[in-house]
């Protein structure tokens, strides 16, 4: 299980494992509720490089980010770090 601590939204934490490359058990800690279940479930199972190009760069508002812009830069990061 990979934690991590978005910055620039209301979610105070994103938790998720990856398994093959592929997402799963995605929770969102704070956050639009029902938005962010949402998402969960649409992405569990997706290939990591999927669920980067579908959310990275999705804006909140006049954010600069969202809650999906911040799992994506997750995504990237675990993935990087697991291979790197």
């Amino acid at each position: 299980m990979a934690i991590f601590i978005p910055k620039g939204v209301c979610s105070r934490g994103i938790d998720f494992e990856i398994h093959d490359d592929l997402v799963f058990n995605v929770k969102f800690i704070g956050g639009c509720p029902g938005n962010l279940e949402a998402i969960s479930r649409l992405v569990d199972g997706m290939p990591v490089k999927k669920v980067v190009e579908l959310l990275k760069g999705v804006h909140c508002g006049d954010k600069t980010t969202s809650c999906s812009d911040q799992l994506a830069l997750a995504l990237e990061n675990e993935s990087k770090a697991d291979k790197g």
